[in-house]
């Protein structure tokens, strides 16, 4: 047999779709700085982005629903003496953001009530930070928020050190001390492990509370960058690297173990890094390319990453952003949105989604996912505890409600499909009715009358079951059938047997060929039983008429079997008789042909 297989995916046809430039976010001044970050960050409220500023490091917050050219002087997040390397939002406070700079030190800001970049003053003032963090002694390349405890914050540092911070205390309080520069890093869903990529190629997980890696193994061999992402509830993370011929390589690992599961999988030999996310409600992988155009998008399934599709533009991205889950558009079956840098001028968002027409909340491909409140505090993580955050259900936003909260391990029931509707019963013929007693024998009537006759009857009731009806007949509608006080038995002849005759002799009279002349269809009614409806008298007289129908196209049947029967005989015998016998082997001919129309 041949063909291919296709795997099926509710996730098989998401499509990445553009925006028009004048719904981009136009007019920016995005950092030309060469440090491997993302430049951009994204909640569902504001836009992070690394600033091209003069006098000091700074970046700018842009809330989403300000689209189009910014003006060209807005108020920036300033505070850094060196250029802002990276940003990170708040996973359960949308106006709290960190920063993170050349200057060594981590800062955080608190987004102002109301702000907005449309504003009539000539300068409008800037942002200052609400608290610094310093410990340091280099640069500082990563800021990361713990995605289930409040207020612990990760910083990966030049000097060889990755502090973990609790903001609402302002002080470190584990310091896990790498061998050397760390390249990226992600906590795992429940915010206890972290996984690190170094210069070094190697790959660790920390235990973060114990200060030392629980595993350490080789990692891609290439020189270039690599990058990690968790796949937040799973016992897996993935990493985007290259190979010593340079091609980059997607891999799959499990931790604890020192080869990728199903090896390194190769795809391209483009020289920009792969900026990885990871979509915890679908299962799903993007890998946005650095310097080109590309985001490529895997489900995962079964320990493998199996290829969906790929978003293509001829607009090559530094930088990109994906929004948290519980930002997408349900209404439009949107179930990721990323924001792409372009030419470091414009922030353009990219839509992925589903393409269906139901209009109604489509259960399957959203999932409930983590919302705004921690699984722990940052006390309660700090003494050793652990807990995902609750989820919400997004059918509660798709209905505009506010967001009702599940529980952490919180599975959607199965949806059951509907039932598929049963399949008309094929048609069981009947056995004979009992032959009735032959009071006053009247031949019945023909078929085409007895199809009149149930036409009008039915014509009344529209609506009523049609798994009466045994043939597809299209009937002529003619007036209401007088009712008679008995039911009609029809006469059946009994078929003549072939009799034995020779040249010499003539063939013995044959019955006429054509239909028998049979009563008027206004003579077949049932009489309608007394104190009955008058629905339950026309079924029962639809009843009758289908049980005369059915015995008349059997006798008809075995007529017309006979009939070419003896006119196949006869032809035999006659061969080239008289020209009387061939006339009337063609009037037999003729006849039998009527009646089988």
């Amino acid at each position: 047999m041949s063909g291919r297989f296709v795997r099926a995916s509710k996730y098989r046809h998401v499509f990445g779709k553009s925006t028009r430039k004048e719904f981009c976010y136009d007019n920016l001044r995005i950092s030309r700085n060469a440090w491997d970050t993302n430049l951009v960050k994204a909640n569902p409220e504001y836009l992070s982005v690394n600033w091209e500023a003069s006098g000091g490091g700074a970046f700018a917050v842009i809330p989403l629903g300000e689209k189009g050219k910014v003006p060209d002087v807005i108020p920036l997040f300033r505070g850094h003496t060196a250029a802002v390397l990276d940003t990170d939002w708040n996973p359960f406070n949308d106006r709290l953001v960190a920063s993170a700079s050349e200057d060594g030190k981590v800062m955080l800001w608190q987004v102002p009530q109301g702000f907005t970049l449309l504003t009539d003053a000539e300068e409008p003032a800037d942002v200052s930070p609400v608290a610094k963090l310093t410990g340091h002694s280099r640069k500082v390349g990563q800021v990361l928020f713990n995605p289930a405890a409040e207020n612990i914050l990760a910083s990966a540092s030049g000097d060889l050190t990755i502090k973990i911070w609790d903001i609402g205390a302002g002080s470190p309080v584990h310091t896990l001390k790498h061998p050397d520069i760390v390249q990226s890093l992600s906590w795992n869903a429940s915010g206890t492990m972290l996984v690190t990529t170094s210069r070094d190629k190697k790959l660790r997980v920390w235990d973060v509370r114990q200060e030392r890696p629980a595993h350490e193994g080789p990692g891609h061999e290439g020189a270039k960058n690599s990058r990690t992402v968790w796949l937040g509830e799973q016992n897996r993370f993935a990493t985007t690297g290259f190979s010593r011929m340079s091609d980059r390589q997607l891999a799959l690992w499990e931790p604890g173990n020192n080869t990728p599961i199903g090896g390194f999988k190769t795809l391209d030999s483009i020289s920009g890094v792969c900026m990885p996310f990871w979509d915890d409600g679908c299962n799903c992988l993007y890998l946005a390319g650095k310097g080109d155009g590309n985001i490529r998008y895997f489900e995962y399934e079964n320990d493998k990453f199996e290829f969906l599709s790929e978003y293509k533009s001829v607009d090559p991205q530094r930088g990109i952003a994906f929004v948290p889950k519980r930002g997408v558009n349900v209404h439009e079956n949107e179930v990721m949105r990323a924001y792409k840098t372009v030419n470091d001028a414009y922030i353009e968002p990219i839509s992925f989604t589903v393409p269906r027409r139901a209009e109604t909340f489509q259960s399957d491909i959203f999932p409930p996912a983590a919302g705004i409140k921690p699984g722990v505090s940052a006390s309660d993580w700090l003494s050793g505890k652990s807990g995902l955050p609750p989820k919400i259900d997004f059918e509660s936003i798709y209905e505009g409600n506010a967001p009702v909260e599940v529980p952490a391990d919180y599975k959607p029931p199965a949806s059951t499909p509907a039932p598929a509707p049963a399949p008309a019963p094929a048609p069981v013929s009947k056995p004979a009715p009992k032959k009735e007693p032959e009071s006053t024998p009247a031949p019945p009537p023909t078929i085409k009358e007895q199809n009149r006759s149930m036409a009008s009857i039915a014509s009344k009731y529209d609506d009523n079951d049609e798994g009466d009806d045994d043939e597809t007949s299209s009937f002529e509608e003619i007036s209401k059938p007088v009712q008679r006080s008995a039911i009609p038995a029809k006469s059946e002849p009994k078929p003549p047997s072939p009799t034995k005759t020779t040249s010499a002799a003539p063939p013995k009279a044959l019955p006429s060929l054509k239909s028998p002349t049979y009563a008027p269809a206004a003579s077949t009614a049932v009489p309608a039983s007394p104190g009955g409806s008058g629905v339950e008298t026309t079924l029962e007289q639809i009843k009758h008429l289908l049980e005369t129908q059915t015995k008349m196209i059997s006798v008809q049947g075995q007529q017309i079997n006979h009939l070419t029967t003896e006119v196949d005989g006869l032809k035999k015998k006659v061969g080239s008789g008289s020209q009387d016998q061939s006339e009337r082997i063609r009037q037999l001919e003729l006849e039998l042909e009527e009646l089988k129309s």
